[in-house]
């Protein structure tokens, strides 16, 4: 077989394979804590599951139109207008199986040969494979632990060039947890004025999930920019439906045509039962979610406390999402080497932050998506190492 040239740029995403390491060491009965794969430890809340499994029932077993079903579209403009108190046509929502296929989509729009894409670094590594496979440039935007893993808005700014066709943003922040500050996106809001070429994709999946009074900056809240910007959002990770597959974005009326023709072409449309879920989780009772909230923000300051007393490690609290992302400089190890040998020897799963970009490198991600007991036992088992 011959395969074309982009597969050898398609990446992937780290989680996963030490997902599947785990589960094997697992299997071979070994004892493995896993605060590696971002995912919630809860259930879906039951009346979100009665919803789907109701769907089934009531024969919603066909297509559905490719952009989603009207009702959901209309609950998802209805909880942009209670979060963030923005306006959102229903019809420039486009719903989809999770985050990524928005990722994609947004990157095959506006990246090819010739063109800029910028993504954060460390960040997601999913930003960067699909601006590679589109046949872009990827540019980092850096993340200092001493900003607080928050964008610095004069260096994004001073990165783009007439080739930059898209910026791809994530506050709260995927591996790190930081959360880039309102000044800091009104400077960039401002800025992007000098660049009207410049598209914008603001990766919200956590916007639910922020600590100590703090208030998620969604960028549909700068209307100046509307008219170039993608916002993605989804349930996986708010109403711990990480399995259901189920994501949205707001769309700019310029693309949104464009991002139904790719629905049609990729999926056809999100199944019948998960979309009435989806609706179910938006209109239904929200007590689940602050439930699910107060249990992270117990956990992230369990774990940040545990990550500082360890030798040679050193961790700020995470304002948003629920990662921790400690420095180990200080323990001698790569970060490869430190993810391999706590995983091998001490049975705990965590992800190298060079899964995330180079300058993932001397930092590990920890979920804390797991139990307080087992968040205890694991850094335990870290400690006898160290």
């Amino acid at each position: 077989m011959i395969f074309a040239d982009g597969m050898a740029r398609l990446g992937t995403e780290s989680a996963f394979t030490v997902l599947a390491r785990a589960q094997t060491l697992a299997a071979e009965g070994r004892d493995i804590i896993n605060l590696g794969i971002g995912q919630p430890d809860f259930p879906t809340p039951p009346h979100i599951v009665e919803a789907g499994i109701k769907a089934l029932r009531d024969g919603h077993h066909g297509y559905t139109a490719a952009n989603g079903l009207p009702a959901l579209r209309e609950a998802v403009a209805a909880d942009l207008h209670r979060r963030h108190g923005v306006e959102v046509n229903p019809d420039n929502v486009v719903v989809v199986p999770g985050g990524k296929p928005t990722m994609f989509f947004a990157v095959l729009m506006f990246g090819q040969a010739g063109a800029e894409v910028m993504y954060p670094d460390p960040g997601f590594p999913i930003y960067h494979s699909v601006i590679r496979y589109s046949g872009a440039t990827p540019v980092p935007i850096t993340l200092s632990e001493e900003n607080g893993f928050a964008f610095d808005a004069e260096a994004v700014l001073a990165a783009i060039t007439p080739r930059t066709r898209l910026i791809i943003l994530n506050s709260p922040a995927n591996p790190t947890g930081g959360v880039t500050p309102r000044a800091e996106v009104d400077r960039l809001v401002a800025g992007l004025a000098d660049h009207p070429h410049v598209a914008v994709l603001s990766d919200e999946i956590y916007s639910n999930m922020l600590y100590e009074g703090r208030s998620h900056v969604s960028l549909l809240q700068y209307p100046e920019i509307r008219d170039r910007l993608v916002m993605l959002d989804g349930w996986s990770k708010t109403y711990a439906m990480t399995g259901w597959r189920l994501g949205y974005a707001v769309w700019p009326e310029a693309a949104v045509g464009h991002a139904t023709r790719l629905c049609i072409n990729d999926h056809s449309c999100v199944n019948a039962a998960a979309q009435f879920a989806g609706l179910a989780a938006l209109t239904g009772p929200q007590d689940a979610v602050a439930d699910m909230m107060a249990a992270f923000d117990a956990r992230r300051r369990l774990i940040v406390e545990a990550l500082n007393s360890l030798p040679g490690m050193r961790c700020a609290a995470p304002g948003g999402a629920f990662y921790a992302f400690p420095n180990i400089e200080g323990t001698g190890m790569s970060a490869m080497e430190a993810q391999n040998r706590f995983l091998d020897e001490a049975g705990v799963a965590t992800i190298a932050g060079t899964s995330f970009g180079a300058e993932g490198e001397g930092f590990l991600r920890f979920s804390y998506a797991n139990s307080a007991e087992n968040i205890k036992r694991a850094i335990e088992r870290i400690r006898a190492i160290l």
